[in-house]
């Protein structure tokens, strides 16, 4: 199993690539799109009109949580795989709608407002998400002090940084963590059990040049993705919260 596969109990990788004009959105525009992806992946057959978030086309869910889908927006395209065996199985359909979208959907570089590279983790826990997240990880003196108040109890504590990695500050990283505690179910000390996410962003803002292909350019973000997963991500962020949650 891929190492992501045991870091929690979810894992996923999104491609998105954000548009600056609108899609086209005819019914025989969206059904020839999506016929062709499925003619590449067979197995996913589910297609919705999910009404003003678009349409989307999806694989059954399998019973180990594995699922592919492809989803058209007014102005956005997606491309996501739930639990991959390895994170390379998505780069063939993250391919694919990188290729088919300038010749069926009209898409140019010119016309990208951004590229995203997401790796998604979900970690199940019963408890107050935001106080796990501060013993996991910790914090600065100033917030840490304020954890010490007495009587007091986290509500909401949800680490985000975005880093530049050029000059042009085009290309960027962001950690986000997603928490899912309120204060009704601190008040009441009763947690559901719902999933703490992890997402790990690699965004190519802009236009990019005519020469420039998307899925070179996506390429380059799952590479520069997969090095700071493992030199910064992976045991400074994802490992302690597992670790954390298996001593509750």
């Amino acid at each position: 199993m891929h190492p992501y596969s045991m870091l929690s109990d979810d894992y996923f990788v999104n491609l998105n690539l954000c548009t600056e004009m609108t899609l086209p959105s005819s019914r025989d525009t969206v059904l020839n799109f999506f016929e062709r992806v499925q003619k590449s992946f067979p197995s996913m057959r589910n297609f919705y009109n999910r009404g003003e978030n678009g349409f989307i086309l999806e694989e059954d869910k399998e019973e180990v949580g594995q699922q592919r889908w492809m989803s058209l927006e007014t102005q956005r395209i997606c491309s996501g795989y739930v639990n991959p065996g390895d994170p390379d199985d998505c780069l063939a359909q993250n391919q694919l709608m990188l290729e088919l979208v300038p010749y069926m959907l009209s898409v140019s570089p010119l016309d990208c407002e951004a590229l995203d590279y997401i790796v998604g983790f979900d970690f199940s826990y019963r408890g107050n998400h935001d106080a796990l997240v501060a013993e996991a990880l910790g914090a600065n003196q100033a917030v840490d002090s304020l954890l010490q108040i007495p009587g007091s109890r986290a509500l909401n504590y949800e680490p985000s940084i975005t880093l530049s990695l050029d000059d042009s500050c085009r290309c960027q990283a962001r950690l986000l963590i997603e928490t899912r505690t309120n204060a009704y179910q601190v008040r009441r000390d009763d947690f559901p059990d719902e999933q703490i996410s992890v997402f790990f962003t690699l965004r190519q803002y802009g236009s990019l040049s005519a020469d420039t292909r998307l899925e070179d350019t996506m390429f380059d973000l799952k590479a520069k993705s997969d090095q700071l997963m493992k030199d910064y991500v992976i045991d400074q962020v994802l490992r302690p919260l597992a670790q954390a949650i298996s001593t509750k």
